[in-house]
C-alpha cells in the first residue's frame, strides 16, 4: 500500500481528496494536517466521511510527514514550498494542489502571488500535472504542480488547435465561469449565499494569476509566445467551471475537419469527452467526476468557439491530483476514478 498524507485538510479541495483517495485501493491515508483544528475528527467537520475514516487532524510534523510515500498539499500559496523541499529530499514525492511550482519564473510567481519564492531550484524539476499534456514527464517526477482549475477547463479546450498551428495568436479569449467553491472555504462577505445568490459578477479581468500559467503551458504547446484575454466570472452555483475559448482560424477548415481534431486528439484519453458537433455542455454533467467534456462550433467561417466544462474540484483539483499520483506509482490512470458525474 502507498502511504499518503495531506497538508491543509479543512479546505474544499482537502475534504475532496480525502473523498476519492477512500476509493482507492491501492492508497492507505494515514495524516491530514490542520494548524486550526489538529485533535479534532475529520467526521466531525465533513459528515459524509463517517463510515470511511477515523482519522483526526494533526498538526504539520515534517519528520511525520517523512514517513509517507506522497505528500499532497491543498494549502495556500506559500505553504508548499517551504515544506516541500525537506520532504523531496528524503524520497517522498509531492503533489502541489496550490501555485507554488506552476509557473517556472520566480521573478513571475512574485509579481502574481505577493511572495519570493524560496525553493527555485525545485521550481526547474517540477512537472506541470496536467496529464493529458505531459503524461511521461509526470511519471518520472518527484515533484508535480497540479494545474489551476481554470486552466485546466481552457488548456485542454485550446490545445488541440494550438497544437496543430491552426490559431491566429493575438486574438484568443478565455471568457470563463466558476461556482464558489473555487474560491475556497473561507467566510467572506462576498461568497455568502445573500452576496452571491441570483448573481452573476466578473472579476480580475485586469489581470488574473491564472492567466500567466495559462499563456505558459500553452506556448509550450505550441512552441510560441501567446497572449490571451482571460476573464473569469463568479457565478451562484457550488461547483463547476465552464470556458467559452474564442480564436480565429489562420486557415480554412470545415466544421468537420474540426471536429476531427478534437476527436483524434482525445480518442484515447479517459478523462476527456468530446461531444458531438455543435453540443452545449453543461457544468452539472460533470459534477463530481474527473472528466472534462469539450464541444466545438464554427459560429462563421474562420471563426471557432470551443466549450469546455469541468468540475473545479474534481477535474480541476483533487481529481487531478489522484489522477497524477496514479501516474506516478505505476497505477491505472483510472484507478479510484471512474465516479459517474451526478444528476440531478
Amino acid at each position: 500500500m502507498i502511504r499518503v498524507g495531506i497538508v491543509g485538510g479543512t479546505g474544499y479541495t482537502g475534504v475532496e481528496l480525502v473523498r476519492l483517495l477512500a476509493g482507492h485501493p491501492e492508497l492507505q491515508l494515514e495524516v491530514v494536517t490542520s494548524r486550526t483544528e489538529a485533535g479534532q475528527s475529520l467526521v466531525d467537520f465533513f459528515p459524509n466521511l463517517r463510515g470511511h475514516t477515523t482519522l483526526r487532524y494533526e498538526a504539520p510534523d515534517l519528520a511525520r510527514l517523512r514517513e509517507l510515500d506522497l505528500v499532497f498539499f491543498a494549502t495556500p500559496h506559500g505553504v508548499a514550498m517551504d515544506m516541500a523541499p525537506g520532504l523531496v529530499a528524503a524520497g517522498v514525492r509531492v503533489i502541489d494542489l496550490g501555485a507554488d511550482f506552476r509557473l517556472k519564473d520566480p521573478a513571475s510567481y512574485e509579481h502574481w502571488y505577493g511572495l519570493a519564492h524560496s525553493a527555485t531550484d525545485l521550481l526547474a524539476e517540477a512537472s506541470y500535472g496536467l496529464p493529458e499534456l505531459f503524461r511521461e514527464e509526470i511519471r518520472g517526477s518527484r515533484l508535480v504542480a497540479n494545474p489551476g482549475c481554470y486552466p485546466t477547463a481552457v488548456i485542454l479546450g485550446l490545445q488541440p488547435l494550438l497544437q496543430a498551428g491552426l490559431l491566429h495568436l493575438d486574438s484568443l479569449i478565455a471568457d470563463c465561469k466558476s461556482g464558489v467553491s473555487g474560491a475556497g472555504r473561507t467566510a467572506r462577505l462576498g461568497l455568502i449565499l445573500a452576496e452571491t445568490s441570483d448573481n452573476v459578477q466578473a472579476y480580475g479581468v485586469s489581470g488574473h494569476r491564472h492567466r500567466p500559467e495559462i499563456e505558459a503551458v500553452l506556448g509550450r504547446s505550441c512552441g510560441r509566445d501567446l497572449e490571451l484575454q482571460f476573464s473569469p466570472h463568479l457565478m451562484p452555483m457550488i461547483r463547476g467551471i465552464h470556458a467559452t475559448l474564442y480564436g480565429r482560424l489562420n486557415r480554412s477548415l470545415s466544421d468537420a475537419q474540426l471536429q476531427e481534431i478534437y476527436a483524434q486528439r482525445y480518442a484515447h484519453e479517459p478523462f476527456v469527452d468530446v461531444l458531438p458537433w455543435g453540443s452545449h455542455p453543461s457544468t452539472r454533467s460533470v459534477r463530481g467526476a474527473n472528466v472534462c467534456r469539450i464541444a466545438v462550433h464554427q459560429p462563421r467561417p474562420g471563426q471557432v468557439v470551443v466549450l469546455s466544462v469541468i468540475d473545479n474540484l474534481v477535474k480541476g483539483a483533487a481529481g487531478q491530483a489522484l489522477q497524477n499520483l496514479n501516474l506516478l506509482f505505476g497505477f491505472p490512470e483510472t484507478l479510484g476514478l471512474e465516479q459517474i458525474a451526478l444528476l440531478p
